[in-house]
């Protein structure tokens, strides 16, 4: 089976029984980011507090000022009726194809179920520094809130941890958030002007312009992807 096909992911998990037992497995433990993107501790014991610095926890500016802040857009998720406002160029993105590909192989989106850019500094955890700078997304945040594992089934881990694989540790998922997880949030794990997000943006951008490529296409539940998934988490583990 080709690894960008017809057959959605979760498709491909109802007829891949023999791949159920592997896939199952990555949803197993909980890894951290990979350590790329600095980190802060405004909120590290997961209680909240007020984020004061003037970059995220992933090393990106925060963006204040009235109204919309310069370099943050409000970009529409394609296939659904969702919108989030984002970071504008190679994180807009990739963080737009994550969420595609939540939309179409783990849960539907719909209008105000995607949360990105915020100007409200009151965090839980450090991880929500990033909305700040439009680095990072929250999907479904009522179904997924800070703090609870589990909302995922673990067919749905997979498909995460095949995203994250598929990113190369670009992005990094807050459900492995050692603290407060947060299975609905993505953000970007790297620097500003790292080449890894400059390469994964135009990967993406050619699967946008070919049919029959990227989000919507693909199937996670293929043994190669799974292995690249494992060794993805096993990557991402502090």
């Amino acid at each position: 089976m080709n690894d960008h096909s017809e057959n959605l992911g979760r498709r491909g998990f109802l007829t891949a029984v023999g791949l159920v037992g592997a896939a199952s497995a990555l949803s197993l433990g909980s890894a951290s980011t990979a350590g790329a993107a600095p980190r802060a501790a405004a909120a590290a014991d997961g209680k909240g507090g007020h984020w004061s610095g003037s970059r995220s926890a992933n090393g990106w500016p925060v963006k204040e000022g009235t109204g919309r802040p310069a370099g943050i857009a409000v970009h529409r998720v394609e296939g659904s009726n969702a919108s989030v406002a984002l970071l504008t160029g190679d994180v807009a993105t990739v963080l737009l194809h994550v969420t595609r590909r939540f939309h179409y192989e783990i849960r539907t989106l719909g209008a105000g179920q995607v949360h990105g850019h915020t100007a409200d500094r009151t965090v839980r955890a450090d991880q929500e520094s990033n909305y700040l700078s439009g680095t990072a997304v929250a999907l479904c945040p009522d179904l997924y809130p800070a703090g609870a594992r589990g909302g995922l089934f673990p067919h749905e881990v997979t498909v995460v941890r095949d995203i994250l694989a598929e990113c190369q540790a670009v992005v990094c998922w807050g459900g492995d958030d050692p603290v407060a997880p947060k299975e609905g949030h993505f953000q970007i794990d790297v620097r500003p002007g790292d080449a890894g997000l400059r390469k994964l943006a135009e990967k993406i951008e050619k699967w946008n312009r070919t049919p029959g490529e990227g989000a919507g296409t693909i199937d996670a539940f293929t043994p190669r992807r799974l292995r690249a998934a494992e060794a993805m988490r096993a990557r991402q583990r502090v």
